[in-house]
């Protein structure tokens, strides 16, 4: 199977750099966007975005065992989407990357808003 080329040569250097830049951001785009495309994980940034949760607390939420709930914080984590928090035993998780933050809103917005209410900020 042959490779794709995403970025076009270009004689022209500027040209080069832009496209190359565009590439990266896809790039970047694309894993931030696959790292919220699993229903599990959308699910605990959607609860993270009303406040930091501890992992028992995301577990009653969800309906969820611990082992699935922290692998996919683990995930979250590696990704650097969530910041955590230990007190004592327990590890509270919050939204760590504002990106988050604003793509759960509108993802809300568009699909979880029946009401017209916005959810806000």
């Amino acid at each position: 199977m042959s490779r794709v080329e995403l970025s076009p040569k270009s004689s022209d250097p500027v040209v080069q750099t832009a496209t190359d830049e565009m590439v990266e951001h896809a790039q970047e785009a694309a894993a931030f966007l696959k790292a919220l495309s699993h229903e599990g994980r959308l699910m605990i940034l959607c609860y993270l975005a009303n406040g930091e949760k501890s992992v028992s607390e995301l577990e009653q939420l969800l309906g969820s065992r611990q082992a699935a709930v922290s692998q996919q914080l683990a995930r979250l984590r590696i990704e650097g989407l969530v910041s955590t928090r230990r007190d004592g035993k327990a590890i509270y998780y919050s939204i760590g990357d504002e990106r988050v933050r604003r793509t759960i809103n509108l993802v809300y917005d568009m699909f979880c808003n029946v009401d017209g209410v916005s959810r806000g900020q």
